[in-house]
């Protein structure tokens, strides 16, 4: 009986502590320090969210840049890559598919433009599925649509780009990287 009370009394504690305790210690100062990544990094326009830096939204249509294939729909409740081996034969159907899609796509607003010249993020999902920047190369392929369509200065488009290319974390970790969400919103304030 002795080791049952001491059992239940332990549970009881460790689920207070480790249970209650660390989760609201951890949160507090997650709010205290890191308050706008700890709520999701979210981006806002006249006081209204319209995403978060950390994951993808899906834009359609030639006035916008678009983001990497998503294997989820761009839905962050279930994130999840393809999970497609190089060896898969739907892997290659699926690269082709995106691949034929940007051609077609991008190809009127860059002549010559061949499969060749297309950056891999540009036909291959990411981990998440929903990973919110591109690769600057993919950026640019997309920058003479852009400009075209919005009636703008190619240069200003690339000065965008660049603008809102974040490098390597700490230089030398990762790869350069566009975040989509924070270049459209800053597109479409260019344009007015």
């Amino acid at each position: 009986m002795k080791n049952i009370v001491s059992s239940a009394i332990a549970i009881v504690v460790m689920t207070a502590v480790f249970g209650f305790g660390y989760p609201a210690l951890m949160t507090g100062l997650g709010q205290a320090a890191f308050s706008k990544q700890a709520n999701g990094s979210l981006i806002e326009l006249n006081g209204k969210v319209v995403g978060s830096k950390l994951a993808a939204q899906e834009f359609k249509g030639p006035r916008y840049f678009h983001v990497r294939p998503s294997a989820v729909s761009y839905n962050a409740a279930g994130t999840s890559f393809a999970n497609l081996g190089p060896t898969n034969p739907d892997l290659a159907k699926n690269v082709k598919a995106a691949a034929e899609a940007i051609l077609k796509l991008e190809g009127p607003y860059n002549p010559g433009l061949s499969i060749h010249d297309i950056p891999v993020d540009a036909v291959i999902t990411s981990a998440s599925g929903i990973d919110p920047d591109i690769s600057p190369a993919y950026a640019r392929l997309q920058s003479k649509r852009i400009a075209s369509v919005r009636h703008l200065p190619l240069a200003t488009v690339q000065q965008l780009i660049d603008k809102y290319d974040h490098g390597r974390s700490w230089g030398f970790f990762g790869e350069p990287g566009v975040n989509v969400l924070e270049l459209n919103l800053a597109l479409d304030r260019t344009a007015r």
